[in-house]
């Protein structure tokens, strides 16, 4: 077989990307009837792009306002662009969901509503909830990102810490029709997680909010306690009447770009085995997916090589110490460290919103040899790992991914490349 493994996986990378990419898969489902007004907000790291497609598309009046991650906005003629702070939240993003809501206030039942989602909108659009300050969402956030919290009990936390979110966004616009475009970012693409669901019903409860700040030992102000502890900071709940009129769309997911990946494996002459979504500590996902390439290798099972495992989701990372780098590159060191250079396996390991965490890079890829040669420059799998300085390690080995902002976001894409043993070839 005559294939450069490293840009295969580049090429299965680029085409999770584009499988998701709002000029790929929005104006499908926006409304059959696109004449008359039409207000478009949005948030999230593909929000520009998704703004774009509705102005190419919409036949009416159309204006609004949406907000992305600095470094992913993208030129729209009618509705305004804006750029805020992702992981943690700043200022730039409260004063965005202020105007949000202004904007989409005071509406009738006969407007109609574009709200554009995916992910990152959770800390683009950051309003705190009455009596709590931007510093405080601030500090809980930054704990939560490095406590090893799931992604599904962040936004929780979030939720209930906010004017916004949690379906207040819909409640704010009734009576008037709202259309929710989502694309996913968490596993299993639940409506009431992407972005903190502000358009939608919201199940959990304040007490599961405090519950989770407790479980990973994070301070909070006696203000936030307080707030939580009160009827007030109840979200939106299943049934209640001012969601009557908004409808949530799932326009593009996890699942579907890792199909397209698969696909394009085949073309290749690679057989895929997709693992799905997954959740968990990046170093610990990380041996799972080495003890599988390992079966393949040495063993010819689940399936035999050549062929790639795929897997997607959001893993966690635990900080411990003082590194660079993103869940990622978490990734691929952990894999690099438990395969030590297995012959004929390759691996990339990258976000495909463009950034791995809060680094220049999507991503990166290991080699069979990378084992080695990092140990040649001196560097220690096991140590880097234990210092969380994946950016660092894959830097030397000039093995970092960069793309530049996709302005779309599926979360993570995981690729390991198994090539067919030469004895299997003779």
């Amino acid at each position: 077989m005559s294939v450069d493994p490293q840009q295969l996986l580049r090429e299965l990378f680029a085409t999770a990307i584009d499988a998701a990419h709002p000029q790929q898969v929005l104006e499908a489902h926006l409304p059959t009837d696109r004449s008359g007004r039409v207000i478009v907000i949005g948030a999230g790291k593909a929000a520009a792009a998704m703004a774009q497609v509705v102005e190419r598309c919409w036949q009416g009046e159309v204006s609004g306002l949406v907000v992305t991650r600095y470094g992913h906005g993208a030129p729209c003629e009618k509705i305004e662009v804006l750029e805020a702070a992702h992981p943690v939240p700043d200022a730039a993003g409260l004063a965005v969901a202020k105007r949000v809501l202004e904007l989409v206030s005071d509406l009738s039942e006969d407007d109609r509503v574009i709200f554009l989602l995916s992910g990152g909108g959770s800390a683009l659009l950051a309003l705190p909830a009455a009596g709590i300050t931007l510093a405080d969402k601030q500090s809980i956030n930054k704990a939560l990102l490095k406590s090893g919290a799931t992604i599904g009990e962040m936004n929780c936390v979030r939720k209930h810490l906010s004017a916004i979110k949690g379906g207040r966004l819909a409640k704010a616009c009734w009576p008037a029709t709202v259309y929710t475009y989502a694309i996913s970012d968490v596993p299993g693409d639940l409506a009431t997680v992407i972005a903190s669901g502000p358009t939608v019903a919201d199940p959990s409860t304040s007490a599961q909010a405090l519950a989770i700040l407790q479980r990973y030992a994070i301070e909070v102000p006696a203000t936030v306690r307080n707030w939580l502890q009160s009827a007030e900071s109840e979200t939106v709940k299943p049934g209640d009447p001012s969601l009557a009129r908004s409808h949530f769309q799932l326009i593009a997911r996890p699942q579907q770009s890792l199909e397209a990946a698969a696909v394009k494996a085949r073309q290749a002459g690679f057989s895929p085995l997709i693992l799905g979504d997954l959740e968990g500590e990046s170093r610990e996902v990380a041996k799972v997916h080495a003890g599988i390439a390992r079966q393949v290798v040495l063993h010819g099972q689940p399936l035999a090589a050549p062929c790639v495992i795929l897997s997607g989701g959001e893993t966690t990372v635990t900080v411990r110490g003082n590194g660079r780098g993103g869940r990622n590159a978490e990734f691929l060191l952990s894999l690099t460290d438990s395969l030590k250079g297995l012959p004929g396996v390759y691996a990339l390991a990258g976000d495909t919103d463009g950034i791995d965490g809060s680094e220049d890079n999507a991503g990166a890829i290991m080699t069979p040899d990378s084992y080695a040669r990092a140990a040649a420059m001196g560097l220690s799998a096991s140590d880097e790992l234990d210092n969380n300085n994946g950016y660092g390690y894959f830097a030397a080995l000039d093995a970092l991914i960069v793309t530049e902002p996709t302005r779309t976001n599926v979360n993570d894409f995981r690729a390991i490349l198994i090539l067919e043993s030469p004895e299997h070839d003779a």
